[in-house]
């Protein structure tokens, strides 16, 4: 046979193998998608362009990365903490469709070299970075695998939620201070947090959608870039994280009673331009639905590029589960959770890895109890304070519900799959009576007494009396002994409590019901703070559990703050209750409750009864000797900060 011939037949057959496989390709991608047989739902789905290069590597990868694998672990070992992050990343791109190896990393930064670090800067940066690892990039490559979401659900839930780091207290705050800037104040009625952001979901995706939506737009926009451009590329507007945290800052310092208190100012002539551009263009009233459709459209863009975040999600999750305020790092357990469930779990085909789809709902439900018992944020971020977090009961019923969709979900699990949920709604629930008993909520805490006892006492598998004592007996039982477990179930009781003592005592003039009330919080507060495992300061010099707690003089306007702004409430009992609240009371909210009554007096029926809102609510005597005293408290606190962080460099 001739060379020519044999060159012939061998093109010829070249030309056939490939015109086969190209045949074939579609149809064997379909198989892989239908049979899960990769990483993702769709084959290609959230590939990064280094695949192309590791598949070209061939079986040289797998040598790359044992050999990267050994050295992360010896660079661990010497403290070369930022040389870890290189390599990690490298490993990360050379195994983007491995997930256990971005849940290895991330928990690396987050748990093991945080805690290597002196200050809790330091810590701050390596807890975030290793839930930025997986959020923004390994789910991004790994969208369906539920594992992943379940670690990175944890992580909210335990390292920034959580009280066993240390640093938790400064987690908290720069989380709040994040999320504030990135999404702007949150309102507290429920029906108007879900308008809020749904307004987000639904924001236009791109500026060409927002011109067409929204006309004039695109001229405010352009008014914009001309005002930033003598600014530099710094200040230059951009659909990214960047621009919205400058434009949050500057929202959050023109709301911030805290700001116009101390004379909060820019940093510097460059920043102190930017203020007054923004004050021409966000802060021009007549142009505000403007302002507010384009910030909404560059949420959106920023919450689905940086952190891989859809918008639609979180309206969703907010409408069927509770009031989430994504300052809260238990919002995001829940969002990630949630959503590991919704993607994941149907890939969760053998009976032998059904723990795990249970161990994500756990994180799930358990993130839907903190929110109960934190889950009401108070936060001003130049306050220089801790965040405020009150116990908000709403989620009560959220939580009940959401163990009997769990409880039915896991029924037919073997080993009792269900009944790993029964003891945590039990406790719950125990929980929930003496709250609404302590916040004057007597019929809810019978109610779900009653239901209690069909559940676990006369009617349980075990048919017993537990329930069927009376109700204040059943209180003061489940209290005795329950703060020094659970210091946060002290702070909750003490809001309770006041909340009620307001509401009742100067709205229904119930003197006897306030003074108990502010008694039983002085009692308590005196209490848990003397308690000699509260003398425990940790290294960074906070007090965990007392700082927890919070100063008492904090707790009681906060909660008279919480009480006269909730729109569940008709207005004017909340303007009623100010106004018979003590003087130094109103003198320390004034600023704070002010605009927000002022706003909604103008839009209701009160504003045609003759007597303007200046008439009705007063300042109050000795409103600047408050403004006085808050301004010196800020600065002291700063100042036994910044002490205490020249102590701890001189330790060190």
């Amino acid at each position: 046979m001739s060379d020519r011939l044999v060159q012939t037949i061998a093109l010829c057959t070249l030309a056939a193998g490939i015109t086969a496989a190209g045949l074939l390709q579609p149809k064997m991608m379909a198989i892989s998608d239908r049979d899960q047989l990769r990483y993702t739902d769709i084959s290609v789905d959230g590939a990064p362009p280094i695949v192309a290069i590791g598949t070209a590597i061939g079986a040289l990868r797998g040598l790359i990365v044992d050999y990267l694998w050994i050295k992360v672990t010896i660079q661990k070992e010497k403290g070369l903490l930022y040389e870890v992050m290189a390599d990690a990343d490298l490993i990360t791109k050379l195994q983007p469709r491995f997930p256990e190896v971005w849940s290895f990393h991330g928990h690396n930064m987050a748990y093991n070299i945080s805690v290597m670090t002196n200050t809790p800067e330091e810590r701050w940066s390596w807890v975030n970075a290793g839930i930025n690892l997986v959020r923004d990039k390994g789910i991004r490559y790994n969208p369906n695998d539920l594992v992943l979401h379940k670690e990175l659900a944890f992580w909210f839930s335990h390292k920034i939620d959580g009280l066993a780091d240390d640093a938790h207290l400064y987690y908290k705050r720069q989380f709040a201070r994040e999320w504030h800037y990135l999404l702007g104040p949150v309102p507290f009625d429920y029906e108007q947090r879900k308008t809020w952001i749904k307004d987000i979901a639904d924001a236009p995706g791109t500026l060409a959608e927002l011109y067409v939506k929204v006309p004039g737009t695109e001229a405010f926009l352009a008014d914009l870039q001309a005002r930033l451009a003598p600014l530099g590329p710094r200040y230059a507007f951009a659909m990214d994280k960047r621009f919205l945290m400058l434009e949050g800052e500057w929202a959050s310092r023109q709301a911030s009673p805290y700001a116009q208190l101390l004379g909060i100012k820019a940093m510097n002539e460059e920043a102190a331009s930017l203020v007054g551009v923004f004050d021409a263009t966000f802060g021009d009233v007549a142009r505000k639905p403007l302002a507010d459709a384009l910030i909404a459209t560059v949420r959106k863009r920023v919450l689905l590029d940086s952190y891989n975040m859809d918008p639609q999600l979180m309206y969703e999750y907010t409408r069927d589960t509770g009031p989430l305020d994504w300052r809260h790092a238990a919002s995001h357990a829940l969002y990630w959770a949630r959503r590991g469930n919704e993607l994941g779990a149907h890939r969760i085909t053998q009976d032998k890895d059904i723990y795990k789809a249970i161990n994500n709902d756990r994180i799930e439900i358990q993130a839907m109890q903190a929110l109960g018992r934190s889950g009401l944020v108070n936060f001003d971020p130049f306050s220089g304070d801790n965040v405020t977090r009150l116990n908000d009961s709403r989620w009560i019923k959220s939580v009940d519900r959401y163990f009997q969709t769990l409880y039915d979900r896991h029924f037919e699990v073997r080993g009792g799959g269900a009944d790993t949920f029964t003891d945590f709604h039990e406790n719950f629930m125990k929980g929930a009576v003496r709250e609404l008993y302590h916040a004057g909520d007597v019929d809810g805490a019978q109610l779900v007494l009653e239901r209690l006892d069909r559940l676990y006492g006369s009617g349980g598998a075990v048919p017993n009396a537990t329930y069927q004592r009376p109700l204040r007996d059943f209180v003061q039982e489940i209290t005795y002994g329950e703060y020094e477990m659970q210091p946060e179930v002290a702070r909750s009781d003490v809001f309770s409590v006041l909340e009620r003592g307001f509401r009742e005592g100067l709205l229904l003039e119930n003197e006897q019901v306030l003074k108990e009330a502010l008694e039983f919080a002085r009692d308590l507060t005196k209490y848990f703070r003397e308690a000699r495992y509260n003398d425990f300061v940790n290294k960074f010099g906070e007090g965990r559990m007392k700082d927890l707690l919070g100063e008492l003089d904090d707790s009681i306007p906060a909660v008279l703050k919480k009480v006269v702004l909730e729109t569940s409430q008709p207005l004017l009992d909340r303007m009623v209750i100010y106004r018979k609240a003590p003087e130094d009371l109103r003198a320390l909210i004034y600023d704070e409750v002010m605009p927000i009554l002022k706003q909604e007096f103008e839009q209701s029926r009160l504003v045609g009864m003759g007597r303007t809102f200046d008439d009705i609510m007063p300042a109050p005597p000795g409103l600047e000797e408050a403004r006085q005293a808050r301004a010196e408290k800020v600065k002291a606190r700063e100042a036994a900060r910044e002490a205490e962080g020249r102590s701890n460099a001189e330790t060190k």
